[in-house]
């Protein structure tokens, strides 16, 4: 540490005298060129040296008060240039006048001053730009220097590669391929644009590059997509810079190259909300989050904290989870009001409770058993968690007068081939009806599969591929829709703003995937061939699975809202007599631990439905005829 503030110490006292020395060498050189070049006249030589006197402590301080030696040498740079310039501008006018004043400047020829400064600027932005240009520029490359192309000729590109050219960290970049045709052939920093990004297999041949850079933070999903398959089929290693959204929030550098993710390849476009609506729906609230542990109740409970809620209640199952949101919130948010109750949805009195004590203005139930496969033969706990928590929940919020419940649903609910997924339907059919009979508004957000979330895909082949596999895949043709938790979180809060109550809104989850490429891509990313290295096996369909999941009944018509993810399905309407005796007899056969009586009344409110012996549904195929299933 010493040593560093020495270094320090030394370079800025070496380019102080540097200055310092420029000072006299210009004024002399101005008197020099004024008389071509040959011998300056005896008087004005005198002159001369006796204005230095002057001269040089004025223009002094003015290198110091302009702040000339805020800058260092190693990065010197325009603001550099300016302060130069200032300070040269401001310098030789002090200086005339107090030569004015003492000298009268009866023998200071006209043309000097303007030399002068002129001269000053050459001589102190010169060796800073050499300078500059030497550290950059060093003679030879670093021993082992992996040489890059860059993807991407833009600002994040030239940000990139100035970096890449300043540090010297190991990489050399060689070449840009750029879609734009206005930069085909420019060089930025002495690294040339070669060709677009078509060209990226041939340029890694030509240039015997040894890895790809994607410098297009912007890009869109799509874009991304084209590129890494540029890349994989180039066959070199590829790396890209942070997302655009996380450079511009400070949270990293340009400079800072990450693996290529899997949520890079099916993320979707960043999501344009408004904030404005809100704030003004949620900031100063009460707000309760239950699951409040799981991978949505968590992240929505970030994004709560960051509308600056009066307060916000969590409400979690999992003693480790509770305890790992909370101290995750109150290490992001010190100055936020946390209240946090260990506990079931089930448990009425606990529920009544908590509602009582904190009166939550707007409750976003997350609770709920999601894991398919598991839950075909856990019916009673389904029921028992999905529908009567639910149940308890809500009943408990209309009581206590809370203004807004958001049910945060699934596509599983719709045409439920799986108990997990009836049990979510039967969830929508009470809170829809509950609507229409309470000063409470119910809304339904039903969306897809969410990437990285606990239980998901993405973890367990994440874990496969780190065995060294094999990857299993039930269907070589199973698809499922996909987003990230971070949107679905945020289109979750702004379903909640649009909603009036009874609705059930469907966000957008752009195109299915097939859980193969899914795969495929992961073991790919993982720098591995599919097949080659890494086996898929497929296992075939599990219980409760199906091929495809909609998220939407042919008979729930969408229709467009002010967002344009977000979509409104117009539910059909069930009597409240037919679900308040459904409850009823869910409650019984939960007491009785029977079984059967659950499986039958699930069918009876959900017709639709085809798990555990139920008749096949209809279902929409890509948007065309429905057609039946099975």
């Amino acid at each position: 540490m010493k040593s560093r503030i020495n270094r320090f110490l030394v370079s800025k006292t070496a380019a102080i005298v540097h200055d310092l020395m420029m000072i006299p060498l210009a004024w002399l050189l101005a008197y020099w060129l004024r008389f071509n070049l040959g011998n300056i006249e005896s008087e004005y030589l005198h002159q001369a040296l006796v204005a230095l006197a002057v001269v040089v402590p004025v223009q002094a301080g003015v290198f110091w008060a302009v702040g000339l030696y805020r800058g260092v040498w190693r990065f010197a740079s325009m603001p550099d240039l300016e302060r130069i310039l200032k300070s040269a501008f401001i310098g030789t006018l002090l200086s005339v006048l107090f030569l004015f004043i003492i000298f009268r400047l009866s023998e200071l020829p006209r043309s000097v001053p303007i030399l002068y400064s002129l001269l000053l600027v050459m001589l102190l932005g010169g060796p800073r730009a050499l300078y500059r240009w030497y550290k950059d520029r060093k003679l030879g490359e670093p021993e082992g220097a992996r040489r890059v192309l860059i993807v991407g000729a833009g600002r994040a590109g030239e940000m990139l590669v100035r970096d890449m050219l300043r540090d010297r960290d190991g990489y050399r970049p060689l070449a840009f391929v750029d879609d734009a045709p206005s930069r085909l052939g420019r060089e930025i920093h002495g690294v040339p644009v070669t060709g677009t990004a078509e060209s990226l297999p041939e340029q890694v041949g030509r240039l015997d590059i040894d890895i790809v850079v994607l410098a297009v933070p912007s890009a869109t999903v799509q874009q991304r997509r084209r590129l890494i398959e540029l890349c994989e089929r180039a066959g070199v290693p590829f790396r890209t810079v942070p997302r655009l959204q996380d450079l511009m929030s400070g949270q990293v550098s340009i400079n800072q190259l990450q693996k290529v993710s899997i949520e890079d390849l099916l993320g979707r476009d960043p999501v344009v909300l408004d904030w404005d609506g809100i704030l003004a729906g949620l900031s100063g609230k009460t707000v309760m989050v239950t699951g409040a542990g799981g991978s949505i109740g968590s992240e929505l409970c970030q994004q709560l904290a960051r509308l600056k809620p009066k307060r916000i209640v969590l409400f979690e199952n999992c003693e480790y989870n509770l305890y790992r949101i909370e101290k995750q919130l109150r290490q992001t948010f010190p100055g936020l009001v946390l209240d946090v109750c260990l506990g079931s949805v089930c448990d009425a009195v606990l529920v009544d409770r908590v509602l009582q004590r904190f009166q939550p203005e707007a409750i976003f139930h997350a609770a709920a058993y999601k894991h398919v496969p598991l839950l075909e033969s856990q019916v009673r706990q389904a029921v028992h968690n999905n529908v009567i928590g639910t149940r308890v929940l809500a009943d408990a919020a209309v009581a206590h007068g809370c203004h807004e419940f958001v049910l945060i649903s699934t596509d599983k609910a719709v045409n439920p081939a799986n108990v997990m997924g009836a049990t979510k339907r039967v969830a929508e059919i009470y809170c829809q009806n509950l609507n229409q009979r309470t000063g409470t508004s119910f809304i339904t957000v039903r969306f897809g599969n969410v990437l990285g979330s606990a239980g998901s895909v993405v973890p367990l082949f994440r874990e496969q591929i780190a065995a060294g596999g094999p990857v299993t895949v039930t269907h070589p043709e199973m698809e499922r829709y996909f987003m990230t938790i971070p949107e679905a979180t945020q289109l979750i809060m702004q379903a909640s703003v649009l909603g009036k109550g009874g609705e059930i809104f469907v966000l957008e989850m752009g195109e299915p995937v097939r859980i193969r490429y899914l795969a495929e891509q992961m073991i790919r990313l993982s720098g591995r061939e599919p097949g080659r290295d890494i086996e898929i096996v497929y296992t075939g369909l599990r219980p409760g699975e199906k091929l495809y999941e909609e998220l939407f009944h042919e008979r729930e018509t969408l229709t467009p809202t002010a967002h344009e993810k977000i979509m409104l399905a117009h539910h059909r309407v069930l009597a409240w007599d037919e679900v308040n005796d459904a409850m009823k007899e869910f409650e019984r056969a939960i007491h009785a631990d029977d079984e059967t009586p659950l499986l039958n009344c699930l069918a009876r409110l959900v017709p639709e439905g085809r798990f555990r012996g139920c008749k096949p549904p209809l279902r929409l195929i890509e948007g065309r005829r429905a057609v039946p299933r099975g």
